[in-house]
């Protein structure tokens, strides 16, 4: 098959497929970490999307469209910065869509749960990394054309810890080494191994 994996630069997913024989290829502005930059097109990804693909699976940035940040969409609250906040969301929305029409018959959107439930409609399926092998909890939607619904491969226990302000959180989002903003958001968005194996060996 061949595959494009947009909005990648880690190349999770790009690399499990590639492991099963597939032509697979990322594609993100950002310069590839995954290892691979010959598997790799850095540049504006809507520009590739009707280069013959038989499955896209796309991973739109999700910070203006995910509900964690609402609160800042409070135009009597925030003002300015929340109409600048709306119109980033508009755009988002806009990029996603981009995806969900693209012109090939497999494609899986994937983005946190968010405003696309109403804006567009609800997902065919929510998965979580610890029903493929990962001890965490991270709520991700998934929208899909002509592909199955993922099995889950290995389901395990999530880990939780307990912080001061009583609230229960998982270790994907609490590593203090993360200072940089970029690098959080980088680090936070990568596909776990465990989804990206099942995406490559289900879809593919």
């Amino acid at each position: 098959m061949k595959v494009l994996v947009a909005c990648e630069e880690s190349q999770t997913v790009c690399k499990a497929f590639r492991e099963r024989g597939h032509e697979a290829y990322s594609c993100d502005i950002l310069d590839c970490s995954g290892g691979h930059p010959e598997w790799h097109i850095q540049d504006d990804v809507l520009k590739h999307l009707d280069e013959g693909w038989d499955l896209i699976i796309a991973h739109p940035p999700c910070t203006y469209l995910t509900i964690s940040g609402n609160r800042w969409f409070n135009v009597d609250k925030y003002g300015d910065k929340a109409l600048e906040r709306i119109k980033e969301r508009h755009k988002a929305i806009t990029f996603f869509m981009e995806f969900i029409n693209a012109p090939c018959d497999k494609i899986a959107v994937e983005n946190p749960v968010g405003v696309l439930n109403t804006a567009y409609r609800k997902p065919d399926q929510i998965i979580q990394p610890y029903m493929f092998g990962h001890n965490t909890a991270k709520k991700t939607c998934l929208w899909l054309k002509n592909l199955p619904k993922l099995e889950p491969t290995n389901i395990v226990e999530p880990v939780y810890k307990t912080l001061g302000d009583g609230k229960r959180y998982c270790d994907w989002h609490l590593n203090s080494s993360w200072k940089d903003d970029d690098e959080r958001r980088r680090l936070r968005s990568k596909t776990f191994e465990g989804i990206a194996n099942a995406m490559a060996e289900q879809w593919g």
